[in-house]
């Protein structure tokens, strides 16, 4: 494998905005998930956009700093279920389809996602 990071092989910012801009609607849109974003204002919903690509970018290791909250406290008490985080990693593959991914940078991708969980599921 070369020297890239995953953010510079995954297509750096503009990719991981695109990617970004196709899974956010996905996930408004499911009748199971959308009840996190309801309610929501705007700006709201822009700062949460910005966040997600700020957070993607700098854990694939571009020069994006991430400013938000670690994933514990910023899940904390939304009641995620092992269903919804199914759910949404259904998603994830769909958008990871969509933009034809490589199979290398998906699993590592995917395997990022995942090591997330525990962070975001409430048992």
């Amino acid at each position: 494998m070369s020297g890239k990071t995953l953010y510079e092989r995954l297509g750096g910012y503009d990719a991981i905005c695109a990617v970004s801009e196709d899974l956010l609607p996905r996930l408004m849109s499911d009748s199971r998930l959308k009840r996190f974003w309801e309610h929501r204002g705007e700006d709201g919903l822009k700062r949460e956009k910005q966040l997600l690509i700020d957070f993607l970018c700098a854990s694939a290791g571009g020069p994006m700093y991430y400013t938000g909250r670690d994933m514990k406290i910023s899940h904390k008490g939304m009641k995620i279920s092992e269903a919804d985080w199914t759910t949404f990693m259904g998603h994830v593959n769909a958008t990871l389809d969509a933009f034809k991914v490589p199979k290398t940078e998906r699993g590592e991708v995917v395997a990022f996602v995942q090591s997330l969980k525990r962070d975001i599921v409430e048992a």
